[in-house]
């Protein structure tokens, strides 16, 4: 195991195409891009937060005739990204310090990229995300659901510090920050590395009134 990395930048610097690799497609990811291709307008904007490589999710909204726009705090995965998915924009920001027009976004993805955020910048995240959404806009969430906080775990091969919620708490949440939670999905996922601990994956799909 390599020292303690303290940023997702750095985590995913150093992972770079492994990531995709180990997590290819989980079945929660395919479900949540499949529920948004059947809901969004022609030409949806949609920005994907955490995009990492770009694949499967930007790839597969950007084969189906969708506008996307890819933030990650990671300057590789960007770079990968690109690369690989030449139809949409990707750009290195972190989602706390972002910021975008508010209601100009018909759906907004975030899968995974809240674990290495405290609880109450999770909260923030949630609530300008909100803001960001057009009336009736789809947000879909994906993240390990569990009563942790800065604990450390071993990453692929890296020792990191992991934030999360209980899956009722994050749920609760997505409504406090003004959302409608549609519908949540939960399945359990084994990363295709040797030594990688099967994981739950947590989906939370809301939508904006109006």
């Amino acid at each position: 195991m390599s020292e303690e990395l303290t940023t997702a930048a750095e985590l995913f610097d150093a992972i770079g195409a492994g990531y995709e690799e180990a997590f290819g497609r989980p079945p929660v990811v395919d479900a949540a891009v499949r529920e948004l291709l059947a809901v969004l307008p022609p030409s949806a904007r949609v920005l994907d937060v955490g995009s990492g490589t770009g694949r499967p999710v930007a790839a597969d909204l950007v084969a189906a005739g969708h506008r996307v726009t890819g933030i990650d705090v990671s300057a590789e995965m960007v770079r990968i990204a690109r690369e690989q998915v030449p139809g949409a924009e990707f750009v290195q920001a972190d989602v706390r310090e972002w910021e975008s027009e508010p209601e100009s976004w018909d759906a907004v993805c975030a899968f995974f990229p809240f674990l290495q955020l405290a609880r109450a910048e999770t909260e923030r995240a949630l609530g300008r995300i909100a803001g960001w959404l057009v009336p009736g806009g789809r947000f879909a969430l994906i993240t390990v659901p569990s009563d942790v906080e800065n604990v450390p775990v071993d990453f692929l091969g890296h020792s990191i510090r992991v934030t999360s919620f209980p899956a009722d708490a994050l749920v609760e949440r997505v409504r406090a920050a003004g959302l409608e939670v549609t519908g949540t999905r939960a399945e359990t996922f084994a990363p295709d590395k040797p030594g990688a601990e099967p994981e739950e994956h947590l989906l939370i799909s809301a939508r904006k009134p109006g």
